[in-house]
C-alpha cells in the first residue's frame, strides 16, 4: 500500500528523533550502500562487490519518474551508509535526495560532471537525467561511485579501484561492440522511435535520427508523472506520427518500465511494426538477459540492429 510523500519524511524525521539509534549500520558488518536505480546498484555491485552490500530502492521495470516511495525504503535507507542517485531530477520530486536528508545519510548524485544533453521541453531547456545510456557517461557514474566507497571504506580502497578498472575496460569494450552493431544498419533506417525521451544520449553517442539532431523521437518527454516535460500533448503526438511517416522507420519501440499503450496506439496509425521491448529506466528482472547494465545494452542494441537493418 502506498502512501503520500510527505507521510513517509514524516516518520523519517520522528524515528530520527525518538529513535536516533535505529539509523546506525550495525558494525562490523559490510557496509550498505542503497542505490536509487538498477542501473546505479549495477554499477556500485560491479565496483564495491563482495565487500559492500548494495540494494536498489527500485525493482526492476519500476519508473523513476512517478515512483512513490514506500515504508520499507524508509527502512532500507535508516539502515544504510551510503545513498546513491542519478540526479538531473530522474527520481522525480528528487525522492532519493530527500529520504537520505531525512535519514542524515550521505548522498552521491552519481552524475556529477557529466557531460549533459540539455533538451527542449515544452519550450523550456532541461537537462537529460538519462546519461548511462552512454557507456562513456558510466566511466562517470563509476569514478563517483568510487570516490564514495573509498571516503566510505578506506581500508579497501585498492580492491575497489581494481574491480573498477576492469569494469571501466568493460565498457570500452561495450562502446566499441555497439558501434559495430549500429554501423550494420543502413544510415537511411537509422531511426529511432520509442515510447519517451530516454535514448537521447543513446541516440547522440551512436548517430541515430539523424534528421531529429541525434535526439530521441518519442510522443512522451523525458518524464511520465507530475514533473517538467510531463505527458503527451496533441502537438508532440502529431509531430510524432508526422515524423514517422515521414522518416519511413521501419519499426518502433516500446519500454519495459513504460506503460506502452501511447506508442501502440501510434504504430497502429501509422502502420510501422513494433520492433520490441527495449530496456529503459530500469533493468531486467534477476535471471533475465537484462539483469546487468551490460546485458540491458547488449540486448538492446541487438534488438534495435535486427529491427531496423
Amino acid at each position: 500500500m502506498r502512501f503520500p510523500t510527505a507521510i513517509f519524511f514524516s516518520i523519517v524525521t520522528l524515528l530520527l528523533t525518538v529513535f536516533p539509534g535505529m539509523v546506525m549500520a550495525d558494525s562490523g558488518k559490510k557496509p550498505v550502500v542503497v542505490a536509487s536505480t538498477t542501473q546505479i546498484a549495477d554499477f556500485a555491485r560491479q565496483v564495491g562487490g563482495d565487500q559492500v552490500t548494495v540494494k536498489s530502492i527500485l525493482a526492476p521495470g519500476a519508473d523513476p519518474h512517478t515512483y512513490n516511495v514506500t515504508p520499507d525504503d524508509v527502512q532500507i535507507v535508516l539502515g544504510s551508509d551510503l545513498c546513491i542517485e542519478n540526479g538531473l531530477h530522474l527520481e522525480g520530486k528528487s525522492w532519493m535526495r530527500t529520504l537520505a536528508r531525512d535519514a542524515k545519510k550521505p548522498l552521491i548524485t552519481a552524475t556529477d560532471a557529466i557531460q549533459i544533453l540539455n533538451v527542449d521541453e515544452g519550450g523550456e531547456t532541461i537537462p537529460d537525467p538519462h546519461a548511462w545510456f552512454s557507456p562513456r557517461n558510466v566511466a562517470v557514474y563509476v569514478n563517483n561511485i568510487i570516490k564514495g566507497l573509498v571516503e566510505l571504506d578506506p581500508e579497501n580502497k585498492a580492491l575497489y579501484l581494481a574491480r573498477a578498472k576492469l569494469f571501466l575496460q568493460q565498457l570500452r569494450v561495450l562502446d566499441a561492440w555497439i558501434r559495430e552493431q549500429i554501423n550494420q544498419i543502413p544510415p537511411q533506417k537509422r531511426i529511432l522511435v520509442t515510447t519517451h525521451d530516454a535514448f537521447n544520449y543513446f541516440c547522440r553517442e551512436y548517430k541515430l535520427n539523424e534528421n531529429n539532431n541525434f535526439l530521441s523521437i518519442a510522443p512522451v518527454g523525458w518524464s511520465t508523472g507530475a514533473e517538467v516535460g510531463a505527458g503527451i500533448t496533441p502537438e508532440r503526438r502529431r509531430k510524432v506520427v508526422q515524423s514517422i511517416r515521414d522518416s519511413g522507420a521501419p519499426a518502433i519501440f516500446v519500454e519495459t518500465s513504460i506503460n506502452p499503450k501511447q506508442i501502440r496506439e501510434i504504430a497502429k496509425e501509422t502502420g510501422v511494426r513494433i520492433g520490441g521491448e527495449l530496456y529503459s529506466d530500469s533493468m531486467g528482472p534477476e535471471g533475465s538477459a537484462g539483469e546487468t547494465y551490460i546485458g540491458m545494452m547488449r540486448e538492446n542494441t541487438l534488438l534495435i540492429v535486427n529491427a531496423l537493418k
